[in-house]
Formats: C-alpha cells, sequence, structure tokens
C-alpha cells in the first residue's frame, strides 16, 4: 500500500474525464441538432456537408432565375392575349367595312370603322414597347435562361416573340374607307392573326419546358437535403440513450473517484 502514488485514483480520474467529454459533446449535439459540432467529429463528413450545402444554395439560385423567365414568359402571353382581342375585333371591322350599305370615306360610315381600326392599331404598336424589369418583352430576342447549378452547364434558350415584324406592322398601312381597301386590310389582320397563333404557341412551350427544368431542380435539392441530413443532423433518439449513458458514466466516476481518493486514508489504520 502506497501514498504517494494513487493508480487508481489517476485511472478513475482520467476515465472520468473521458465520460466528460463525451458528455459535453452529446449535449452539444443534443442542443444544437447537429452530429458534427467540430471538424474534429467528422472531418471528412464536414467537407461533403459543406459542398451539398453550397450546391443546394446554387439550385436556389438557379430555381429563381427559372422562377422569373417562366414570369418573363406568362407576362409576354397575357400580352399577346390582348393582342389577339385588338386583332380579332380589327378582323371584324375589316368585315363590316366590306358592307355595300355602308357610305365610304372618311367622312362616311366606314370612316367610324376605320377609326377604330386605327386605334387598335396604335394599341398593338404601343404593346410591342413593353419590357419586363428592364427587358424588352417583345422584341424577339432569344434568352439564355441558366436552369443548372453547375458552372458551364447549357443554358435553356427562351425564344423570343417580335411584334415588330412584317406580319404585325403591315395592317399598319392599311384603311377601311372603301370596299377594296377594307379587303386588304382582312388579309393583312389575318397574317396577323396567324403568326400570333404561332407565337403564343411557341410561349406555351418556353412555359413547359421551364416548368419542368423547375420541377428537376426541386428534386435535385430535396436529394441533396436528405443526403446532408444523413450526414450532418443527429438522431435526437440515438443521441438522448448516448446521453443518459455519459451522464450515469459522470456520475458513477465521480463517485469512484472521492473512493480512489479516500484509499490512502486506510494507512492511518496501520500507524495506530
Amino acid at each position: 500500500m502506497v501514498i504517494n502514488t494513487n493508480l487508481s485514483a489517476q485511472s478513475s480520474a482520467q476515465l472520468l474525464m473521458q465520460s466528460s467529454d463525451q458528455l459535453t459533446k452529446s449535449l452539444a449535439r443534443l442542443s444544437s441538432g447537429s452530429k458534427i459540432t467540430s471538424p474534429a467529429d467528422d472531418s471528412a463528413g464536414l467537407a461533403v456537408s459543406m459542398k451539398l450545402t453550397a450546391e443546394m444554395g446554387r439550385i436556389d439560385s438557379a430555381t429563381n432565375n427559372v422562377g422569373n423567365a417562366i414570369s418573363f414568359n406568362q407576362t409576354q402571353d397575357g400580352y399577346l392575349q390582348k393582342v389577339g382581342d385588338a386583332l380579332n375585333r380589327m378582323s371584324e371591322l375589316a368585315i363590316l367595312a366590306q358592307d355595300v350599305t355602308k357610305s365610304t370615306g372618311a367622312t362616311g360610315d366606314l370612316g367610324l370603322y376605320d377609326q377604330e381600326f386605327k386605334t387598335l392599331d396604335k394599341y398593338i404598336t404601343d404593346v410591342a414597347g413593353k419590357s419586363f424589369n428592364g427587358v424588352a418583352l417583345l422584341s424577339g430576342a432569344t434568352l439564355g435562361v441558366t436552369t443548372d447549378s453547375e458552372p458551364g452547364a447549357a443554358t435553356f434558350s427562351n425564344v423570343g416573340v417580335n411584334l415588330s415584324t412584317a406580319a404585325y406592322t403591315t395592317f399598319g398601312a392599311d384603311n377601311l374607307l372603301d370596299y377594296n381597301s377594307a379587303a386588304v386590310a382582312l388579309q393583312d389582320v389575318q397574317t396577323a392573326i396567324n403568326q400570333l397563333a404561332k407565337d403564343r404557341a411557341a410561349i406555351g412551350s418556353n412555359i413547359e419546358s421551364l416548368t419542368m427544368y423547375s420541377d428537376q431542380l426541386g428534386t435535385l435539392k430535396n436529394n441533396l437535403s436528405a443526403a446532408n441530413s444523413r450526414i450532418m443532423d443527429v438522431d435526437v433518439a440515438q443521441e438522448s440513450t448516448s446521453y443518459a449513458k455519459y451522464n450515469i458514466l459522470v456520475q458513477t466516476g465521480t463517485a469512484m473517484l472521492a473512493q480512489a481518493n479516500a484509499l490512502p486514508q486506510s494507512v492511518l489504520k496501520l500507524l495506530q
């Protein structure tokens, strides 16, 4: 029996320190909800998680880009719907102006039809200059929409609509002041209606494709989130069990250390 070196106390102190460290880590995990509270917990897992988190951020940005592009196309289509209404009315006016019972000329009945025809043409010309957040809506430009989170990924070509083409401007020189002119105007308006149908179909294709890209990005983010969760998120049930285990070990270790520190006092009995 020795006094200067208490091996039992040293061993108990070392085990108590280990249990205390584990209890501290368990408390940190439960309070933060994360399995990795410092790089030392899982350095490789932390590195992977950081990459996944960065990619999810890029996916959010790409999703915003696609969403804005969808809104751009929807705004285009909204204007084109009204242009379609205007063209339909212009075609009706061109038919009405071919009524032989109506008086011709600017001061006759056809002059009233021509006045409305010109007003609708001015409306279409005005719509051609509209913009979306400073970007021309109907200039015909094809826009490259970023639809992927990876650098250098291909972009989606968002086909534009041009309201300044001949199909939409030829009837601007027409009039309804006589029956023959009204017949020519009708042909030009019908050409514009046919072109409008093609343009609206192209916008519909843009919206459909962009919506698929948006869904694809959403699915990718969900999968990456699940992968990151397996690395970072703590299993509360499992960690609670570990916490209870280390809490008991700390308490018993403290009691045993107290007992080990009391062992040298038994030497006093030998001296009595």
